[in-house]
């Protein structure tokens, strides 16, 4: 695994330390990694929700529908429990 050198700000020192004495992490850089995984993870989601949004909007606007008929559609894409 590359090894890095980085500078942190006093109040983000302070709290990885907190996060290893309360065992939360085993250390500071098991914390960091896990921040960096949760920001990616964060980052796929927003991107995934972009793509939805853009292919939504290209799409063009829906058919008029009443409520009965939109919830008829949406029923029959779930799984039969």
């Amino acid at each position: 695994m590359p090894r890095q050198s980085i500078s942190l700000a006093n109040q983000n020192d302070e709290w990885l330390k907190k996060q290893v004495k309360s065992e939360e992490f085993s250390s500071k850089s098991e914390a960091i990694n896990y921040l960096i995984k949760q920001a990616r993870s964060q980052e796929e989601y927003y991107e995934f929700v972009r793509n939805k949004i853009d292919s939504g909007e290209k799409s063009g606007f829906a058919k008029k529908q009443t409520r009965e008929e939109m919830l008829t559609e949406f029923k029959k894409d779930l799984p039969d429990v």
